[in-house]
């Protein structure tokens, strides 16, 4: 794949996980200059032979003030109106609501007001899909202990408890969901987690089955909330195991979980790059909307086309003012995150449900690795010395 005009440079904002080097890496090879700010200086995407250069600013931490002077000053240096793409929740939700300054020296898509935080809202993205007939997994929003207890006289175990601002939580406590196998558990959970000032949790009804039926889209919207590329996949392999991101992917085709999402995309107007995931309830043969992610997802290198576009690369050609291509669907390419799916499969392997066999024939099919390739294989220390110290870390438990 070849691009008209590179002139334009992108600025990635947290450069620290494989997501953003797979930015790095995508538009690098095409000729882009493209830059990271991130606090970390030897983070992944800032030591690879695509990146341009580094701006080493702590985003997280910083006040927002400081922060839009220092990006203000990024993008003076670097000429024109760099595009900008942030990484992650924190830094996608800091762009949204701070548009109207960071707009004024850098492109990105800007849906409507509130959309991408009625994305990002649980509690608002439930009675979204639920306005405009989108299948969701059933949900409760308590507000208090008692509601949890008034939930539980009717309800069926296991549960979900997530978070309706899942970033918010894991700051906080490190936990992102926990599925409850009894009433006793959820409600120990409850109490643990819950912050009763501001409550951000809520009770999702529990939709059986393995990692087959978790299934993702990745794409694309423009200004018109057109789909201008969209692939869909499923999970092979997660990490933690059963509960978290993917770890070992597949691009299989679904027109269901593609036009729900096309279609709730278009209706509440959402523009730029989206990761979505879905869950197939075979008790009422519904695909049902998990989680809405209104950014860039970290497993978006699993979908790629065959002519190479992804949707860094869709998004670079519409802000740049170029045509975005046709696309033809890649089915059965196969992508792996290295260190966390070594962690998932000895996980699986040990409760049972993954043999040596099934492992190795799990990679066939498989394309790209989120950190190593031969022509860029510096961030790949990054995979080992996390295995190394797992590694360190259960030597010496068993040694105690």
């Amino acid at each position: 794949m070849r691009l008209a005009d590179t002139s334009v440079p992108v600025v990635v904002l947290k450069a620290e996980d494989y997501g953003a080097l797979g930015i790095i890496r995508s538009l690098g090879r095409l000729g882009v200059r493209v830059y990271g700010v991130e606090a970390n200086p030897s983070a992944p995407g800032l030591r690879s032979r695509y990146c341009a250069g580094k701006f080493i600013w702590n985003i997280d931490t910083a006040p927002v003030q400081e922060s839009l002077e220092f990006l203000h000053e990024v993008a003076r240096k670097l000429g024109g109106r760099p595009i900008l793409i942030p990484t992650g929740d924190a830094s996608s939700v800091f762009v949204a609501e701070q548009s109207e300054a960071l707009q004024q020296v850098f492109l990105f898509p800007l849906p409507p007001p509130g959309v991408t935080q009625a994305l990002y809202d649980k509690k608002q993205m439930y009675f979204t899909c639920k306005k405009f007939g989108i299948p969701t997994a059933e949900t409760a929003f308590p507000q208090s202990r008692q509601d949890v207890l008034d939930f539980l006289q009717t309800a069926d175990c296991p549960i979900v408890l997530k978070a309706i601002d899942p970033w918010l939580l894991q700051q906080r406590t490190g936990v992102r969901m926990v599925i409850a196998e009894t009433k006793e558990k959820l409600l120990e959970a409850y109490e643990k987690l819950e912050n009763p000032e501001h409550p951000n949790l809520m009770l999702q009804e529990y939709i059986p089955g393995g990692e087959d039926t978790v299934w993702m889209f990745n794409g694309y919207f423009n200004a018109q909330s057109e789909c201008l590329f969209g692939i869909t996949g499923r999970k092979i392999r997660l990490f933690p195991v059963y509960t978290g991101m993917t770890s070992l992917g597949i691009c299989l085709k679904n027109e269901t979980v593609d036009k729900n999402t096309r279609d709730l995309m278009k209706a509440v107007g959402y523009r730029g790059i989206l990761d979505i995931g879905h869950r197939y309830d075979a008790r009422n043969g519904q695909y049902k909307i998990l989680d809405v992610n209104p950014r860039i997802g970290a497993t978006f290198r699993l979908f790629v086309a065959t002519n190479g576009m992804d949707v860094t690369r869709a998004l670079y050609l519409d802000l740049s003012g170029q045509p975005v291509p046709p696309s033809t669907f890649q089915e059965g390419r196969k992508w792996f995150v290295e260190d966390k799916d070594v962690t998932s499969s000895y996980h699986y392997h040990r409760d049972g449900k993954l043999t040596f066999g099934q492992w190795v024939g799990s990679f066939r099919g498989v394309e790209e690795a989120a950190y190593f390739t031969w022509d860029d294989p510096l961030p790949f220390t990054r995979p080992i010395s996390n295995l190394a110290r797992q590694a360190a870390r259960r030597f010496s438990k068993k040694k105690a």
